[in-house]
């Protein structure tokens, strides 16, 4: 009976110690796992795309910063892991060169990056006002420094108004307040209703403000 308990209990024993040493000897398990999850920056990665054509985040490239600011330079590149692009020619390849003008990222076009808008200034205000914004290259476009930066902007939002119908209503009922009303300038519009139009004077200045567009919107915006 004693050999058959040891018979019984050692072999499942041998068994676990050849499975952890198994375990040891290939690569972790977690480690495993960690190989085929799908790297975030892949769904921005075209596949089978032209290389040069790549998004930044698809590729490290050398930086060189010795470049002569304006003139075109050459960038040795090379694809990030699991990603796939191919030449001219549609060969696959790994490394490539791009070519891209030596300047930083904040000092690029207006049309070369996307900036958040705000709605929370005036756009109709002497001086013009201003606003923080965060702004991020565009994908296709390469540049030195930091792809997403800030940058003081002009208020330029928009609510919907019409500075061809304020100003026809300036004119044609503007001794009534309609044009004030119209802009969303309600005590405006109330004391030239109450006072018909300042008697004319008044009309006659909101015409003149309205058409050089000094007065706009209450909220700030600007006319479309």
């Amino acid at each position: 009976a004693g050999s058959l308990m040891t018979t019984k209990f050692s072999q499942p024993q041998s068994t676990l110690a050849k499975s952890l040493t198994s375990t040891s000897t290939n690569a972790p398990y977690f480690k495993v796992l960690e190989s085929t999850e799908i790297p975030p920056y892949l769904t921005n990665c075209p596949s089978n795309g032209l290389c040069s054509r790549l998004p930044p985040d698809c590729m490290t490239c050398n930086t060189n910063y010795s470049c002569i600011y304006g003139k075109t330079a050459t960038f040795d590149c090379k694809v990030k892991p699991h990603v796939h692009c191919v030449d001219e020619n549609n060969h696959e390849q790994e490394n490539f060169t791009i070519n891209m003008t030596c300047q930083f990222c904040w000092q690029l076009a207006t049309s070369d990056y996307v900036c958040t808008n705000s709605t929370n200034c005036m756009t109709v205000s002497c001086p013009r006002q201003r606003y923080n914004a965060t702004c991020t290259v565009r994908d296709h476009i390469h540049c030195l420094g930091n792809r997403v930066f800030p940058k003081m902007l002009y208020c330029n939002w928009t609510g919907g108004y019409k500075w061809s119908t304020a100003l026809a209503l300036s004119i044609t009922l503007g001794g009534f307040g309609a044009d004030r009303f119209y802009l969303g300038q309600w005590r405006e519009g109330l004391g030239k209703l109450f006072s018909f139009g300042g008697l004319g004077i008044w009309t006659l200045i909101d015409v003149l403000l309205i058409g050089v567009g000094y007065v706009g919107p209450a909220d700030g915006s600007l006319y479309i």
